[in-house]
């Protein structure tokens, strides 16, 4: 739910936007991009925090656990003060960009929260503060004939509301609230490592499309629909990972290595199981999942190219998102990161621009996307099997 709050009050808001007409959607689409940013810093943010405020809780330390939260706090401030400041001098986006401080504490509250398998109270904070937001755009923008400046007042009190909820919980700990230099230091590599990692993940989407568009504006449809498709099955399956990161980082903070071991090989299965019934969907689908988002018959037969690749490849992706989340919880950041950029500079990037050069069309680029999920799926069933990650003890 949580993870779904955000994409679902963005097509609202969309939506409310729309019909101001195309330029002020046109600077809806320009500002999102900018917030989007900040929301996938907000990620690492949370990733970071998870497994570490985990192994502390695993190891009976809800204080140490709830103090990783705090550190990543004044973190996710740090970063809003320094993204203010680049929006205002290189944007402009200045009452949207109000919200970015609500927005990254919300994610470092997810982050600890999860961490000690509190998992009521922020989709409680998310989707109340969202719902707030979807209420309020509609009324600014045409009630109080704010235009888009009422959207972006909607999704600042929205974001700061939510933060607000966040540190709530946090202050309600009764923990000491101080910067603690040492952890953060700690955080920041473990923020480098994730930060290196999900920048190879974009130099590959964005290569992909950049190829799809030499292929044609058909293409590129086609492939946006693929892509968005398939985005939302990342969707789901990012919630079963964000589940492992605090399972077995708890299963690790309290010297349990087997039962880590264990909760791998169960959270790889619930990852298959899930990527199969995708595929199944996906596939039973072809016919009328892609005419939803388009009426070109040459976009749904350029679709069509890319779909085989697309469902084929959602039980290996299922395993893989899985794992991910597995590796992250107990630490080993340092092989995902390696792992990640050498399967996109040794397979995914040459696969696609060899699919360019052999005019091999959409379907080149799906089976290069392909190829980038069978490489790290090979190297994480490795890695898992030979248990080096299963580390137990506090971070």
């Amino acid at each position: 739910m949580v993870l779904a709050a955000e994409p679902l009050y963005v097509l609202v808001d969309t939506a409310v936007v729309g019909h101001l007409g195309r330029v002020p959607l046109a600077a809806l689409a320009v500002g999102g991009v900018v917030l989007g940013l900040a929301a996938w810093f907000g990620i690492v943010i949370a990733y970071g925090t998870t497994g570490r405020a985990a192994r502390h809780y695993g190891a009976g330390s809800r204080a140490d656990a709830v103090a990783e939260g705090v550190q990543a706090s004044w973190l996710a401030l740090a970063l809003a003060a320094l993204m203010l400041m680049s929006i205002e001098v290189l944007a402009g986006l200045r009452i949207a960009a109000l919200g970015i401080p609500g927005l990254l504490l919300a994610t470092a509250g997810n982050g600890w929260l999860r961490g000690v398998q509190d998992t009521r109270r922020p989709p409680r904070y998310i989707l109340g503060a969202n719902l707030l937001s979807a209420g309020l755009c509609p009324l600014l923008v045409y009630g109080a004939g704010l235009g888009l400046s009422g959207s972006a007042v909607a999704n600042a009190i929205a974001q700061t509301l939510s933060g607000a909820l966040f540190v709530r919980a946090l202050v309600a700990e009764r923990v000491p609230l101080r910067p603690h230099p040492r952890l953060l230091r700690a955080q920041l590599v473990v923020g480098r490592d994730l930060v290196l990692r999900g920048a190879a993940f974009q130099a590959c989407f964005l290569s992909a499309t950049a190829v799809a568009g030499r292929f044609g504006g058909a293409a590129l449809g086609a492939h946006q629909i693929a892509f968005q498709l398939w985005s939302f099955c990342a969707l789901v399956l990012d919630a079963v990972a964000i589940a492992a990161q605090s399972l077995v980082g708890a299963a690790l903070g309290a010297a349990d290595a087997t039962a880590a071991r264990a909760l791998a090989r169960r959270i790889a299965r619930v990852g298959l199981l899930c990527g199969a019934a995708f595929a199944v969907v996906i596939l039973a689908g072809a016919g009328v999942l892609p005419r939803l988002f388009t009426g070109d018959p040459e976009v749904y037969r350029q679709a069509m190219r890319a779909w085989p690749w697309f469902a084929g490849m959602q039980p290996a992706a299922g395993v893989v998102f899985a794992l991910d989340g597995v590796l992250i919880g107990a630490g080993d950041l340092r092989f995902l990161r390696d792992l990640t950029i050498g399967a996109a500079l040794g397979g995914f990037l040459p696969a696609i621009w060899l699919a360019y050069g052999l005019r091999l069309g959409l379907g080149g680029i799906w089976a290069g996307l392909a190829l980038f999920v069978l490489i790290r799926l090979v190297a994480m069933l490795a890695r898992t099997g030979t248990g080096r990650w299963a580390v137990v003890g506090a971070p």
